[in-house]
């Protein structure tokens, strides 16, 4: 682990911590929530690796007080959480559920109470159920339903959340909940997903309009990126590594700066109709930017259908995901992103950055995680490089406050800050959490 002392950062950056609802909240039958594509994908037999599901997840619905006092107390200034639009409409459609609403009151007034900006997602994946049995972003409904969910939301907390994030990560959510199905809903349509991503983002569209109408907070979005590492010197490699790019780092981004469309895998025009790239283009006030590693790529083999072959990159370190440790990668991304959109790229925020380990209390039930420590000092550094080269950034979001329900791996992986012990639900700050507190404090 490096000893040299961080860099001072920019007055006025935003420290802070990420969660997302439904690997967190628990309390799936609670507030009159409905069901979410997740409850129903955790339950078909061999979707989760070890079998969970997310009906208690960390609890949080019941322990929010004591997980808003973890988060004032390592001095950040802002916390992420994600609503959960089941709790919100749990038929995906109609009035507010004001009981599910109530929650979320209560969440945003205690951060504001701890001095804690609430930084609130309204989509991190869990679909209403009875919107994906329609079809789910397949159905160029389901944008408009987005809307008026984000317009139900902002009227009751737009006076309070500091800012806004319509959708995390679209990209992974139409590659692995509708592309290769290893996520829910879990359908396997490759490239036939590409009404997801435009959907996805044309309910951004109209969901910044509503919110707009509703509150005078700033507006983003977060979407996963991942510098491109091509393997081989061939021009068939080439070719892979723009394919690739193109779909993982462009397809999300280009439209939303009023560039239209790249030309990646899978584009169907068909499906965008007359002003839904105005719509989509809406300005946004921040681009919230989720990185965890690099990927290799190089040319694929005759017959692959995916006009790419991902290939593991040597050379780094690896975390229990068996991702790349690779902080240069964040430096390099950030650069990208800056060269590539020059004055339509609005302030980044970096809203999702961490590892998972096998983090395990000792004799003394203390948890030492000298790998995330090393992790985030990487990352931290990665960042102030950045700005340092011009790029304007604005933020850093560690995931995650909590070790939490991790998606398709269940309870088998652990990225918090703070260890849980899930029969228990107690808490545990790791050696991670006070050395982010001690940065803060700097």
């Amino acid at each position: 682990m490096t000893t040299v002392p961080l860099p001072d950062f920019p007055a006025g950056f935003r420290w802070g911590v990420s969660t997302s609802a439904y690997q967190i909240e628990g309390a799936t039958g609670v507030d009159g929530r409905g069901p979410s594509i997740w409850d129903t994908f955790a339950r078909e037999p061999g979707r989760i690796v070890d079998g969970s599901t997310g009906d208690e997840a960390c609890d949080h619905r019941h322990r929010y007080a004591e997980d808003i006092a973890l988060t004032a107390g390592l001095g950040v200034s802002a916390y992420r959480f994600s609503i959960a639009w089941p709790r919100v409409q749990p038929g995906g459609a109609g009035p507010a559920n004001a009981a599910g609403l109530d929650f979320y009151d209560r969440l945003v007034d205690g951060l504001l109470a701890a001095g804690v900006d609430p930084v609130a997602t309204l989509f991190h994946w869990d679909l209403p159920q009875p919107l994906e049995d329609a079809g789910g972003w397949l159905n160029r409904d389901t944008a408009a339903r987005f809307a008026e969910y984000a317009d139900l939301t902002a009227a009751r907390l737009g006076d309070r959340v500091k800012l806004w994030i319509t959708l995390n990560e679209p990209f992974i959510h139409m590659t692995l909940g509708y592309g290769i199905g290893t996520h829910a809903p879990g359908r396997m349509l490759l490239f036939d997903s590409f009404p997801v991503a435009h959907h996805q983002l044309l309910g951004h569209g109209l969901a910044v309009a509503a919110l707009r109408a509703r509150s005078t907070s700033e507006v983003a979005i977060a979407n996963n990126y991942s510098p491109v590492r091509q393997v081989g010197d061939t021009d068939a490699d080439r070719v892979a590594a723009r394919a690739y790019d193109a779909l993982h780092n462009r397809l999300f981004t280009d439209p939303l700066l009023g560039r239209g469309y790249p030309d990646a895998p899978g584009f169907d025009p068909a499906v965008v109709r007359d002003g839904d790239l105005d719509v989509i283009a809406a300005p946004i006030d921040v681009l919230g930017v989720n990185y965890y590693n690099p990927t290799g790529i190089r040319a694929p083999e005759e017959g692959s259908p995916l006009p790419f072959e991902m290939v593991p990159l040597d050379g780094y370190p690896r975390t229990a995901f068996d991702w790349p440790v690779a902080p240069d990668g964040l430096r390099e991304l950030l650069g990208q992103l800056h060269d590539r959109y020059r004055d339509a790229l609005p302030p980044i925020q970096v809203t999702e950055s961490g590892c998972a380990y096998d983090d395990v209390p000792d004799a003394d039930g203390r948890v030492h995680d000298p790998e995330r420590i090393a992790y985030l000092d990487g990352h931290v550094r990665a960042v102030h490089e950045a700005i340092g080269a011009g790029v304007p950034v604005t933020g850093y979001f560690v995931w995650s406050l909590l070790d939490n329900w991790e998606w398709a791996e269940g309870f088998t992986k652990r990225f918090g800050l703070v260890h849980v012990d899930y029969p228990t639900q107690r808490r545990t700050p790791k050696s991670s959490y006070t050395w982010f507190r001690d940065l803060i404090r700097r």
